[in-house]
């Protein structure tokens, strides 16, 4: 891989080409508000209840203060509010543009029970946010002392980056270690454009730079350096690799060329928005253009590579779910989202193989029906007999979800244990592991999650490492 100049800012181009109706435009597609107007802003925090039961508060996995910063925006207070936003969430710009607030903080307002629509908390979140990196009030950390004890922290996603600026504040030396170019993790490579601009999570990424934290990127543990070299060379190390290891397909032609993964596909995607040279997507082998375009699965991972394939300018994209729509387990925003730029979802229906010989040509699809409730409680897909029918496709993209990676295998550091599911065994309090100065957040704890939850993990597990180490509470505080 060829390296890129540490934390470089790249112009991103967010809007693809799109084969639409002319009379729709490419800016059309993007969901992120350009602009979000003062008077809006202030217009949609005035419609909070100031409930005294705070759903929306409760339903955040990072506890936000919701509502004092609502009021705040409501009377024209922003660089409080911001102070309010930024006290528990590291990254509420990048939180306020992705979290599915349909699901947490939006869907249990009490406005949004009463039935009179909700407050957009998401967007006055990143409102504040943005306003606040324009008025130059988001500052790097700038702890009161420094302190000589070190953390090593394995993984430049949402959770490791979290634990970062946290350790940073309270004066601890923070190396980063990542095997990509790009710090962020998925929030670079994994999340489009569209819905996430490159620009915020470098910005970012810039910032814990300028804090003081140091990035090793490129650098893959196990190969680059050892676990072992790491553990030495800190006083404790974080575990934040995500899951990235993609489910697979059984099945009559699932080797087939034309059948990619997900992550490669979006990777592809955003790596083309950074300015990349990118030979797969100059070849097509990553490219929707011109395409039927089927994607498998149905989660957030699967919305966002049906939407990309729209802005790429597939002549046809539709999405296979085994279950019904209400059983999808994404955002129904994000289908609702998908449904309204063309893409068609084909709902109790599963892929039994692939047509075509050696280059797909179609996906062999068997139609579901739901049965009875698994051990979760979700109803069980089953195939109704004699009701297949191949789907026609040129590009098929497999988004069925992510498992852990073998890292005792990978590190070798049989030491480090982990579940049956391959996460390592954390506690999710701290983050501690069994092993000495060995903590781990986020995905390769929870599996596959939202990346609230990352940032969750991440904050916590420095909190406690920051009490391990006995930094005084004032300099924490910082």
């Amino acid at each position: 891989m060829a390296k890129q100049p540490m934390l470089k800012f790249v112009s991103v181009e967010r809007d693809m080409p799109v084969k639409r109706d002319a009379s729709v435009r490419k800016e059309d597609f993007n969901e992120i508000y350009a602009e979000f107007a003062k008077a809006k802003a202030e217009e949609q925090s005035s419609r909070c209840s100031q409930c005294g039961v705070p759903y929306c508060q409760s339903h955040c996995p990072l506890h936000n203060n919701i509502p004092d910063w609502l009021r705040l925006t409501a009377t024209g207070r922003l660089e409080e509010a911001y102070a309010v936003s930024q006290a528990t969430n590291t990254f509420p710009e990048i939180c306020g543009r992705i979290c599915p607030q349909d699901r947490l903080c939006e869907g249990n307002c009490v406005i949004e029970q009463s039935g009179h629509g909700t407050v957009t908390i998401g967007s006055v979140e990143k409102y504040i946010t943005d306003t606040a990196w324009e008025k130059g009030w988001v500052k790097p950390a700038s702890p009161s002392q420094e302190r000589t004890e070190s953390v090593g922290i394995i993984g430049a996603g949402p959770g490791g980056l979290a634990a970062a600026d946290r350790l940073r504040r309270a004066g601890i030396q923070v190396t980063i270690y990542d095997r990509y170019d790009r710090a962020g993790g998925l929030l670079t490579y994994g999340i489009p454009g569209f819905k996430l601009e490159k620009e915020v999570v470098m910005r970012r990424n810039q910032l814990l730079a300028d804090g003081g934290v140091t990035f090793k990127m490129n650098c893959e543990v196990g190969k680059d350096i050892s676990f072992a070299d790491i553990r030495a060379a800190h006083n404790a190390v974080i575990i934040a690799t995500g899951v990235y290891k993609s489910r697979d397909l059984q099945g009559p032609g699932a080797g087939a060329k034309g059948i990619v993964k997900a992550i490669d596909y979006l990777t592809a995607s955003n790596r083309q928005d950074f300015g990349d040279s990118v030979p797969e997507i100059e070849s097509g082998e990553l490219n929707a253009e011109g395409k039927k375009v089927v994607v498998i699965g149905g989660g957030d991972t699967a919305m966002d590579c049906v939407r990309t394939a729209i802005r790429q300018g597939a002549d046809s994209v539709k999405c296979l779910y085994r279950r019904d729509k209400a059983n999808m387990p994404g955002s129904q925003r994000e289908t609702q989202n998908a449904e309204e730029e063309g893409v068609e979802f084909v709902w109790l229906s599963a892929p039994k193989g692939f047509t075509g010989g050696d280059t797909v040509e179609g996906v062999m699809v068997q139609k579901m029906r739901l049965g009875q409730p698994d051990a979760s409680g979700r109803q069980s897909p089953e195939v109704i007999e004699g009701a297949d029918y191949v789907e026609k496709a040129d590009l098929v993209i497999k988004a069925l979800g992510f498992s852990p990676e073998d890292l005792p295998t990978l590190w070798d550091a049989p030491e480090l244990e982990v579940t049956r599911w391959g996460t390592v065994k954390a506690q999710f309090t701290t983050g501690a592991t069994d092993l000495e100065g060995v903590y781990a957040v986020g995905d390769i704890v929870r599996g596959a999650s939202l990346v609230v939850w990352a940032i969750k993990d991440g904050r916590d597990c420095a909190d406690a490492i920051v009490e391990k180490l006995g930094v005084p509470t004032a300099v924490a505080a910082e």
